[in-house]
């Protein structure tokens, strides 16, 4: 497939777009310093600002998928509500670009740890994330009123970090998957793993979805 990530430079962006590589998938690379990013010759590199709907719909045409894999700056409070406002771009754009299929990388607060209660707004979740993920579950409820486009919305494990790339993980939906020891974690590569997955083989249209070891 023709891909296009937003954000492809970054963290986890960069992880996904060595995974969609490796799998034969050719990859245009949205970010702001597409100077950082995987430099391939199946990778073409655009520096573009998610919040120009316009341009970014440019760039998205005649693309298969669109995956968003935006990240904030977490040492930066006055970035936060930009989660909300990149959903909104690139759902726009992806409509205007005529590209139907989008996965976006969330984040893990809006998972649920119990009957409606969702772990940012748990006791024990880190009190100097608690405004950033507050706004990034926001992001996800702009998903859920989509009802034009093929979204997945993946939200990874608790904790994600770097890690081996060792394929076995599993699969949940709105709550967090724990190991037997309690914990919540997933590699980037393994994440990267899943993400694609999906892309090839859709399980969770219209829905999130989660990982964890």
């Amino acid at each position: 497939m023709k891909l296009a990530i937003v954000g492809a430079g970054g963290k986890i962006g960069s992880r996904i777009t060595e995974e969609a590589l490796s799998r034969g998938h050719t990859v245009t690379g949205i970010a702001r310093k597409p100077e950082s990013g995987v430099q391939n010759e199946k990778v073409k590199w655009v520096k573009a600002d998610a919040l120009d709907t316009e341009k970014l719909a440019t760039v998205l045409k005649d693309h298969d998928a669109v995956i968003s894999a935006f990240g904030i700056d977490w040492e930066k409070p006055e970035t936060y509500h930009l989660f909300g406002d990149i959903a909104r771009s690139v759902i726009a754009a992806a409509k205007k670009a005529g590209v139907k299929r989008l996965i976006n990388v969330g984040g893990a607060g809006s998972l649920e740890v119990a009957p409606g209660i969702q772990l940012v707004d748990t006791a024990s979740f880190p009190e100097a994330w608690k405004t950033g993920a507050d706004e990034q579950r926001k992001s996800l409820e702009v998903f859920r009123k989509e009802k034009d486009l093929e979204w997945t919305f993946f939200s990874p494990a608790i904790m994600i970090e770097p890690g081996p790339r060792t394929g076995k993980f599993r699969l949940g939906k709105d709550n967090p998957v724990f190991d037997e020891k309690g914990n919540s974690t997933i590699s980037y590569d393994d994440y990267a793993i899943a993400l694609i997955d999906e892309l090839e083989n859709p399980r969770f249209i219209r829905q999130r979805f989660t990982i964890g070891y």
